[in-house]
């Protein structure tokens, strides 16, 4: 009887673990269909009940026509050896049911030379009825919950005409919006991504608000996004853009990066010529009808580039108005629901991007927590680094061993716009050369009822301080 035991308990245990044990598919040939390709693996694999292992033999380039579409639920592990999958503006690699995802050592390239006037959507002789391909991306699934997972570790995405990585759990997908203007609705599941040694280079110059790595999440869920050793760089639209748009907190740890020469897809110096002559103006009641200023601009490379902004008296005659041109920053973070805001950077580069270099913003019930720490900030077009908070929470923010250094904006932004309390701690930091049109090194604002300290100590701030509200120790 105990024998008839041990061995049914034998083969349940057998059993239990070839269920449990992730299947494995090899790619040995770089044709894009047939046996041993990377699709025939990808749609075996998407046939699976269990979680699956592709590793990628072929020493070829893989070229592929159309995306490889993983269906499946279960985990996908896809571990390369250095070589290149590329694809002809397409989404190159698509997860369609949000599930987890592990790629090593393999790099996803598109076809390249995409701007403002070599669009996506129709380049030449490239696929010109097909949308915009991004090099990776995630589509959550509207009931999906837990948490996904992104592991990514020496990857490269080259050359997309769209997002290089989009994780989308939003349903308006591409039409999301950002911040507090984003719309759509999500999951109640949360994101959770681990960027090690990878680079995005070249992506989102194809499309307006491409970014180099996007994440959309409505619903409940949070971000929870960690970078090491990776670069971010000549991206169209945001190096890095972060877009929590409802319940749930952002988190980020970037550690030994760099964001440089991001934003550049709206080209101002293309772009200048589109300008209005009047791009701006301010006037008393009665004196200037809404008919009578510049109207949106209409049969520009692309007229999504444009920003038109026009505040109105009650009597309906125009208060101000403002033309811009948008640009986009080396790292964005938007949180606008219910939630908090904790960003920690270490031994970074935010160079050369064409707006802001870090761009972080809070809106709604929650805190912004910063530490940013040896870190350089340098040449980029608007603030180094800005952080905004909004409503009724406040910031406490660490910067310590900062060099920002010749931005078109001001060197370091700490605001807070409604009731919440600002506490800066300002260590070891050097700005120069920040240059807005009032030469600011760090401005510090607190707008409402609450309270705002800034603490300085062992820091040269060339340029001085700019401060609203908050006291300086």
């Amino acid at each position: 009887m105990k024998n008839l035991i041990y061995i049914a308990t034998f083969f349940i245990l057998f059993s239990l673990n070839s269920v449990l044990q992730a299947k494995t598919i090899s790619v040995t040939s770089p044709d894009d269909d047939g046996y041993g390709t990377f699709r025939y693996a990808i749609n075996k694999a998407s046939e699976s009940k269990k979680p699956v292992t592709i590793k990628v033999k072929t020493n070829k380039t893989i070229i592929i026509g159309d995306s490889l579409d993983y269906t499946g639920l279960q985990p996908l592990t896809i571990i390369g050896s250095g070589q290149v999958v590329r694809g002809n503006n397409v989404d190159i690699l698509k997860i369609s049911n949000g599930a987890d995802l592990s790629i090593s050592d393999l790099s996803f390239f598109g076809i390249g030379s995409f701007n403002i006037k070599r669009k996506g959507t129709g380049y030449g002789m490239y696929n010109v009825d097909a949308k915009a391909g991004k090099g990776i991306f995630v589509d959550v699934r509207d009931d999906q919950t837990g948490t996904i997972n992104i592991n990514l570790k020496n990857v490269r995405v080259e050359g997309v005409a769209n997002h290089g990585i989009h994780i989308s759990d939003c349903n308006l997908a591409d039409k999301c919006g950002s911040g507090s203007g984003g719309a759509g609705e999500g999951s109640s599941a949360s994101i959770n991504v681990v960027l090690d040694n990878v680079t995005i280079f070249d992506a989102g110059n194809g499309k307006f608000d491409a970014d180099g790595f996007r994440v959309d999440e409505r619903g409940d869920g949070d971000i929870n996004f960690t970078a090491l050793n990776s670069n971010f760089l000549y991206v169209g639209a945001d190096g890095v853009e972060l877009d929590e748009g409802q319940k749930g907190n952002v988190v980020a740890n970037v550690t030994n990066s760099t964001f440089s020469k991001n934003g550049a897809y709206c080209d101002p110096k293309l772009l200048k010529a589109y300008m209005p002559a009047e791009d701006e103006g301010e006037f008393e009641d009665n004196q200037r009808a809404k008919n009578s200023i510049p109207s949106k601009i209409k049969g520009s490379p692309d007229d999504g580039c444009f920003e038109r902004e026009v505040e109105l008296y009650p009597s309906g005659f125009v208060k101000e108005f403002e033309f811009g041109i948008d640009l986009d920053d080396g790292f964005d973070i938007d949180e606008a629901g219910q939630g908090n805001l904790v960003v920690n950077i270490d031994r970074s580069r935010i160079v050369g991007n064409l707006d802001e270099g870090l761009d972080f913003d809070e809106e709604n019930n929650g805190d912004m927590f910063l530490q940013i720490k040896n870190t350089v900030a340098m040449n980029n077009t608007d603030d180094g680094i800005k952080n905004s908070e909004n409503d009724g929470g406040s910031i406490i923010a660490l910067f310590e061993g900062i060099n920002s250094i010749d931005n078109g904006g001001k060197g370091i932004v700490v605001e807070e716009e409604d009731t919440g309390n600002v506490q800066g701690f300002v260590q070891s930091t050097f700005t120069r050369g920040n240059d807005d049109g009032d030469k600011t090194g760090i401005e510090a604002v607190q707008e409402d009822d609450g309270m705002g300290t800034l603490k300085i100590v062992s820091s040269t701030i060339v340029e001085g301080f700019d401060l609203e509200g908050v006291e300086l120790k």
